[in-house]
């Protein structure tokens, strides 16, 4: 996700979320008010196509299938979730979540089609925090969909973070939320899904949002068949990965002063208590829909992996799928991923913090 000064992942919400966050959030820093007009003059221009799609959508939704519910990588941010859906999405088999559903949620099916070439030059070549390639076929995180559609999302924390502890909470443990917050929030979560969806054909779902680690069982309450998969990653390269990760979100998404957030706290705090909700949680999965992969063993041998978790999950025919997964690792072959130094201390109060939680993948301690 890159953005100039003049854009911003909002430019997809729709007038009711944009004014709730506004009277909700304490309004909006300075030197951000131009661009939060445009996000609501965008959502008051987009509004007739919006509502055209709610139509199209009514139409559409009985004509189709009862459909597999979906598979879900799961796992902390910066461990390999991306890289494990850009290899599985090449599959046929699977749909998947495009930029324009993230960008345009509630305009998947009407401007998503009508302007479909001029929004595929509007997107950025890659991801701004790791030089990610993106492209019209890229796929992406829900949860950029769910921020434009609810004031209950992880990245309404870091658009508006002087409410960020209780943004953050709310969004990615559900903290403080009353059943009927809850349900309204499943009622768009459903809505969405029914929407990508008829984007991808009626094809089953494949889902990556690390924000879903920390509420397994909510999901599987939902879909009481879908699949997960954990994808787990040393966690030294987490930490400083994430440091980056927040150190160039901030400045690009944020519409509110964010000094007073404190990083380091902030990634202690949330990868112990996600790592203990998906270790609890993933017990009352049932084996044959959850599966675990190490990140550097998905490197080493990305098609042994993947041929072991196909047979884990009973996911289908992995040697049908195969040719697609080899060509896209070919052709990412020679991406240089971002390097990190970590000292001697900070492995020191990693080990402190979480190795409790990592023991059992072997993630030792190395100071």
């Amino acid at each position: 996700m890159s953005t100039s000064k003049y854009s911003h992942p909002l430019f997809g919400a729709n007038l009711g979320t944009l004014i709730k966050l506004y009277k909700r959030s304490g309004g909006i820093g300075r030197g951000h008010k131009l661009l939060f007009t445009l996000l609501i003059l965008s959502a008051i221009g987009r509004l007739p196509f919006s509502l055209a799609e709610r139509l199209v959508v009514q139409i559409k939704r009985s004509k189709v299938e009862p459909l597999k519910d979906p598979i879900f990588i799961l796992g902390h941010w910066r461990s390999g979730t991306t890289h494990l859906y850009n290899v599985m999405s090449k599959a046929d088999r699977f749909g998947f979540v495009s930029p324009f559903s993230t960008a345009l949620p509630w305009d998947i099916l009407v401007i998503g089609r009508l302007f479909g070439p001029l929004l595929r030059k509007s997107l950025p070549s890659s991801r701004y925090i790791d030089n990610v390639k993106i492209d019209a076929i890229s796929p992406q995180e829900d949860e950029f969909a769910l921020a434009n559609m609810t004031t209950i999302s992880y990245y309404h924390a870091i658009y508006f973070p002087q409410k960020f502890d209780e943004y953050f909470e709310e969004g990615s443990f559900f903290d403080d939320l009353s059943p009927a917050q809850i349900k309204g929030w499943e009622k768009t979560f459903f809505y969405l899904y029914l929407k990508l969806t008829l984007d991808q054909g009626g094809r089953q779902l494949l889902i990556k949002n690390p924000v879903y680690t920390a509420r397994p069982a909510h999901l599987h309450e939902l879909y009481p068949n879908a699949k997960f998969i954990h994808i787990h990653r040393h966690p030294y390269k987490v930490f400083v990965s994430m440091r980056n990760f927040y150190q160039k979100l901030f400045p690009q998404l944020a519409l509110q002063d964010y000094d007073h957030i404190d990083i380091d706290a902030l990634v202690f705090k949330t990868y112990r208590r996600m790592m203990t909700n998906l270790k609890q949680q993933a017990q009352a999965l049932p084996p044959h829909q959850y599966g675990e992969i190490g990140f550097d063993q998905f490197q080493a041998d990305p098609l042994g992996e993947l041929s072991r978790i196909y047979k884990e999950l009973d996911l289908g025919d992995f040697e049908a799928d195969k040719p697609s997964f080899t060509a896209y690792l070919d052709s990412i072959k020679d991406y240089k991923k971002n390097s990190f130094e970590i000292s001697a201390e900070l492995k020191r109060r990693i080990d402190e913090n979480w190795s409790d939680l990592y023991d059992d993948w072997g993630y030792a301690p190395k100071v």
